[in-house]
């Protein structure tokens, strides 16, 4: 569009059809038709605006401005011309149609055509067509979903924003849906943009987040009436989403032999994401064990581990302690501990092959036939006493 530049004062260019003077006879037959009464065009297409004049009228140029709010401006100027707004017919002196390409919201408002004459002190308006209204149509933009920006666990309500801008009219319907299903949200809240031009939307839905929701999407959905299918976007809920882990269990060992290695294995179960540092704890002092594993993803989406530590059950850890430390997204610890117990009922030096053959069925076998043995002796004994 050409530079703004004042024309005549707003009230002079409504009421003034016509100006008389000394050559208004030169100008009888004169007419300017301006046909369009309203026009609406969508942002980014041309802008077509119809304007012819008879020949004759006296001599100066026909221009084309533009009324909004208090003030006018020079749109159309055949001496300052511009690359977006052009003469339908170029070198034309009756058809002054204009095109104005790449509409934007701003080009809103009423246009006149007038024609103007020469006096010695300037141009004086002389006729103006009957104006013509144009309404810029603008398409939302693409919508934007955001959440939180801390995650929160299964059970705690989160609300999620929905925004669009640059649009007009300002009529527009937002839904929701979480994973196809409708939910109900808030009234979307419309407001004008600083250029007065065009309307921007925000809409808020709550949710309580389900343990399950780790698959889950939130879908904003954004109807307009230039659009010819709604505007989608798309949030998951992974994005906010911490389960903490549900079980932490140390696998409980009953009493082992001196000397014996023993594991202790410690499984966290139904976390996500799977950001975990497990560490190992001897009596509450820290062992060193070097890399912990990595966690593996079930197939409901939640990740679990599985850590082990080996230890010697030597008689100077008996009744010792073992923990579980689990930290989860850099939340509070939480633990399992089991205690080892070692079997230390032989002498030092005995070996714990001397427990476990003292369980052995064939000892005991023997240890019974002793037994009988020495009763029968005893017992033959006794009848040869009585004889």
């Amino acid at each position: 569009m050409a530079p703004v530049t004042q024309a005549l004062p707003l009230a002079c260019l409504l009421l003034l059809g016509s100006a008389p003077g000394a050559d208004a006879q030169a100008g009888q037959g004169f007419e300017l038709q301006q046909p369009q009464k309203e026009v609406s065009v969508m942002a980014g297409e041309t802008l077509t605006l119809s304007c012819t004049v008879a020949a004759g009228g006296p001599p100066g140029a026909v221009k084309w401005l533009k009324v909004w709010g208090s003030g006018n401006e020079t749109v159309y100027d055949q001496k300052d011309p511009s690359s977006r707004v052009t003469k339908a017919v170029a070198g034309s002196n009756t058809d002054f149609t204009i095109l104005i390409r790449d509409v934007c919201p701003e080009d809103a408002g009423t246009y006149y055509c007038v024609k103007f004459r020469k006096t010695p002190t300037g141009d004086e308006l002389y006729r103006r067509g009957e104006g013509t209204v144009v309404v810029v149509q603008a398409r939302p933009s693409n919508p934007t979903v955001s959440g939180p920006s801390y995650r929160v666990q299964p059970g705690y309500t989160v609300s999620f924003t929905c925004n669009s801008w640059g649009f007009f009219p300002s009529d527009i319907n937002v839904k929701w849906f979480k994973d196809k299903t409708p939910i109900q949200s808030q009234l979307p809240n419309v407001t004008p943009e600083p250029s007065n031009f065009t309307y921007s939307l925000s809409s808020t839905v709550t949710v309580t987040l389900q343990k399950d929701d780790i698959r889950s999407e939130l879908t904003c959905q954004v109807l307009h009436t230039t659009l010819t299918a709604p505007l989608t976007r798309s949030y998951r809920l992974s994005q906010v989403l911490r389960v903490p882990p549900s079980t932490v269990v140390v696998q409980p060992l009953g009493p082992v032999g001196l000397n014996e290695t023993v594991s202790f294995t410690c499984y966290v179960q139904g976390f996500y994401p799977g950001n975990v540092t497990v560490t190992w704890l001897e009596n509450g002092k820290e062992m060193n064990r070097g890399s912990s594993p990595r966690p593996t993803k079930t197939p409901e989406g939640l990740f679990e581990l599985r850590s082990t530590v080996a230890v010697q059950a030597i008689q100077e850890k008996n009744i010792s302690l073992f923990t579980c430390r689990v930290v989860h997204e850099g939340q509070d610890p939480v633990s399992s501990s089991a205690m080892l117990w070692v079997d230390a009922s032989g002498q030092q030096g005995r070996s714990s092959e001397g427990f476990h053959l003292l369980s052995s069925p064939g000892l005991w076998l023997c240890m019974l036939l002793e037994k009988a043995i020495l009763v029968l002796v005893l017992f033959f004994l006794f009848k040869r006493w009585q004889a």
